[in-house]
């Protein structure tokens, strides 16, 4: 995690899982699958040194998300974002992705393992 001010930081997490594998029905209720706790579990991790030190940004945010998939296979990268939202609220980077007015995401470079930049700024 890189803190850049008290209105800001940025975050390289690993590559979200699409919201096609994120949700799971079992009997009438839909629940997060496997996949996407662990993802959140990952998130949490990798944040736990500086998102869980200081208080959840407040205030209209936006974010900017970069994903840089782990393969050349074809993929929706609008299929990220709730799963990476998700776990930044999760993680306490902010206490409701409710906050977030704006949204920008990007395909990035193929990287090995696939990865996510997430910038998250309060605007107003």
């Amino acid at each position: 995690m890189e803190t850049l001010s008290p209105e800001a930081c940025s975050f390289e997490l690993p590559y979200p899982p699409s919201v096609n594998h994120y949700w799971r029905r079992v009997g009438r209720a839909t629940l997060i699958s496997r996949e996407g706790r662990r993802f959140r579990s990952a998130v949490c991790a990798a944040l736990a040194g500086g998102a869980a030190g200081r208080a959840p940004l407040t205030g209209r945010l936006a974010v900017h998300v970069m994903v840089c998939p782990p393969d050349r296979r074809r993929r929706d990268i609008d299929n990220v974002q709730k799963a990476t939202f998700d776990a930044l609220e999760h993680a306490g980077v902010y206490s409701d992705d409710a906050q977030i007015d704006r949204i920008v995401v990007e395909r990035g470079p193929v990287v090995a393992g696939g990865r996510a930049i997430v910038r998250v700024e309060v605007i107003g």
